[in-house]
């Protein structure tokens, strides 16, 4: 048999033996049978397409790449799901200790490359798998459908990958703003973990803000059990933890009397005084440098002083955002108790019909941002004592509401709210592990209250400091039966 006659019989051994890679290309129906097993497989397993019908090098590293991803993918769910705090711990760098805290982006940093350079090469792989098809050889409508269902997929399936990279640029860049780099974690005080939580409202035509809502949340180190004392703003004489304030004020805080500074010694007059009628940075010359402000790091003392528990840390939300953030949830649910008017009168003995905008209706809503706000800050119908507990209410439904699926599926917007309207000095090294894992307990746990009120036993005008030390006390350690006096 001679050399030209064996020719046609090998080739066609080898079309039958390798039909993805040597097609027959004269048969549309082969082709195009073949262009659709090609365009699946770029899909579902990116890079094998290239294997069977292409450059095997490139092929083999789309192929390397896919199974890392899978294999990041699988170790990271696997994490959400026994070990979430150490997950997060791992990927905002947290564990990374203090000395070495510029490195703490790096992880998401990576993440954030990885997952876009997975979207680039996704792309090569896509238009490499059509040029592989060879679209002039199907049929004409396969052709068009080819192209397209080719980018659909690529746009379905890279989307994913594009919105993580953005996830993990934003929760790295939200982490490093919100939180303090390189402050000192401070270990819980008598089994607690104990954090200011302030409410203000930076409206115009205000020198300082004014803290509106004052509260501290105690978190228990061990069962994430969380209690929430509400302390009256304008709670009078109070005494100080040690400190430039306590020393001031050695018999209580007696305060100013006059426009500028405020009328009276309510605890919420504090910032105004020490920001704008004191020298602050004399009084705290530390502040800054630590996250903090000499306002607040006297209304710590404050609350310290009124509560006899060491309070490290605080949280400062700003009323004038603070509907951005509920919007960013998806609302809020509350079960309103009284009608309740928006806005407030230009003076004094204005009726109610004159000047509200709105009203918030008794019954349960879901709420959005701005109706919420407005049911934390209305007053002019009802007392501070009765707002104080709305703006409970609210904390714990927020709390209440915040699953990890309701921020994943908002997570942009929550991230974008969340940098505008907190101010913190909490460390980075104690958000994770330590507080998330301790947050994660505390969803299975209702969340206890304390009201510093004359509800709760305590005199608006003249309190029992002693008296309010000791409700405290016995509110974060009950006694067991076994502790409890026998009758």
């Amino acid at each position: 048999m001679t050399l030209a006659a064996a020719r046609p019989r090998s080739r066609a051994h080898v079309v039958e033996q390798l039909p993805m890679r040597n097609p027959d290309a004269g048969s549309t129906a082969v082709m195009t049978r073949r262009g659709w097993w090609l365009v699946a497989l770029n899909f579902l397993l990116p890079g094998s397409a290239q294997v069977v019908a292409g450059n095997r090098r490139l092929g083999r590293f789309g192929l390397g790449a896919t199974l890392a991803m899978w294999t990041i993918l699988v170790l990271a769910g696997l994490g959400a799901l026994l070990m979430p705090s150490g997950l997060f711990a791992l990927a905002t760098g947290s564990f990374i200790p203090d000395f070495l805290s510029w490195f703490r982006p790096l992880p998401l940093t990576l993440v954030q490359i990885a997952l876009i350079g997975y979207v680039v090469l996704w792309i090569v792989l896509t238009v490499d798998t059509l040029r592989l098809v060879r679209l002039v050889k199907v049929g004409p409508l396969s052709r068009v459908a080819m192209a397209i269902v080719s980018v659909a997929l690529l746009v379905v399936s890279g989307s994913g990958a594009a919105w993580a990279a953005q996830a993990a640029g934003t929760t790295r860049d939200a982490f490093a703003e919100l939180f303090a780099e390189s402050a000192p974690v401070v270990p819980p005080s008598d089994g607690y973990y104990n954090i200011l939580l302030l409410g203000a409202d930076s409206g115009e035509g205000r020198d300082s803000m004014r803290f509106d809502s004052i509260s501290v949340v105690s978190i228990n180190a061990d069962t994430g059990a969380t209690t929430i004392t509400g302390i009256p703003r304008d709670m009078p004489h109070f005494p100080f933890a040690a400190g430039p304030m306590q020393d001031k004020y050695p018999d209580g805080h007696t305060g100013y009397a006059n426009a500028t500074c405020g009328w009276g010694s309510g605890i919420n007059q504090l910032r105004t005084e020490v920001e704008v009628c004191q020298d602050g940075n004399k009084l705290y010359p530390k502040a800054k440098a630590e996250g903090s402000e000499p306002g607040i790091e006297a209304t710590k003392d404050a609350a310290e002083g009124i509560m006899g528990i060491q309070i490290p840390y605080y949280v400062l939300i700003d009323m004038k955002g603070f509907a951005d953030l509920i919007d960013a949830l998806g609302g809020v649910d509350i079960d309103v108790k009284e009608r309740l008017p928006k806005g407030g009168p230009a003076y004094d003995g204005q009726p109610v019909d004159d000047w509200a905008f709105g009203w918030v209706e008794p019954g349960q809503q879901h709420m959005d941002g701005d109706t919420a706000q407005w049911y934390a800050r209305s007053r002019y119908t009802t007392s501070d004592f009765d707002r104080m507990r709305r703006q409970r209410e609210l904390q714990e439904a927020i709390l209440a509401q915040t699953t990890p699926q309701n921020v994943l599926t908002h997570f942009q917007e929550v991230a974008a709210a969340g940098t505008n309207i907190v101010e913190t000095d909490l460390p980075q090294g104690l958000i994770a592990p330590t507080l998330v894992n301790l947050a994660l307990k505390a969803k299975d746990q209702p969340v206890g209250t304390l009201e510093l009120t004359p509800a709760g036993g305590v005199d608006e005008f003249d309190p029992d400091y002693a008296q309010v030390q000791k409700m405290v006390h016995d509110k974060l350690h009950p006694a067991t039966e076994t502790e409890a006096p026998s009758s």
